[in-house]
């Protein structure tokens, strides 16, 4: 089994909904990726925390994917040396982990870098100047609903990039 480790900071919003999203694309679709799984962790995250509930209900109306029996976990060594590759949620995450697990450095990638980087024309959605700020996607712990609806569709596009990459 290939394990797709998906990691942000508390493991409640964005790394669960990531993994959420996944492993549904995954087990619903066509594709034929039976071997790979999705999990997630938190550089900080508080053991057994449930998933956000704005995450739970975005993700279950617009998606009809259902997280609510996530646990949040804290990202272990057990966790990176299993994993095949490791996307996290912003350039910060990837660099913490680098710092802990220094030898996962040729699989680790912000999940934005994995999905987008080899992009033909060399810049990020056009917008090369904005490049790094593109590359994460921000927290939306605290903020209403909309917010969370957006950065679930920021995860689902880089997901669906990376499916395809998977396939190939």
């Amino acid at each position: 089994m290939k394990k797709v480790l998906f990691v942000c900071t508390g493991n409640t919003c964005r790394s669960s909904m990531a993994e959420g999203l996944f492993n549904h694309i995954v087990e619903n679709g066509k594709e034929d990726l039976k071997d790979f799984r999705a999990f997630s962790a938190g550089i900080s995250a508080f053991e057994n925390d449930c998933a956000n509930p704005r995450a739970i209900k975005v993700l279950k109306e617009e998606y009809n994917v259902d997280i609510s029996s996530h646990k949040a976990r804290r990202i272990s060594k057990s966790d990176v040396e299993s994993a095949y590759i490791i996307l996290t949620m912003t350039e910060e995450h990837k660099n913490a982990v680098l710092r802990m697990f220094p030898g996962a450095a040729d699989k680790t990638y912000t999940i934005k870098e994995y999905a987008y980087g080899d992009d033909e024309n060399g810049d990020f959605m056009g917008h090369e100047h904005n490049r790094r700020h593109n590359m994460d996607i921000s927290d939306p712990y605290g903020f209403p609903e909309e917010v969370y609806k957006i950065c679930a569709k920021e995860i689902k596009d880089a997901l669906d990039r990376i499916i395809i990459k998977f396939k190939e």
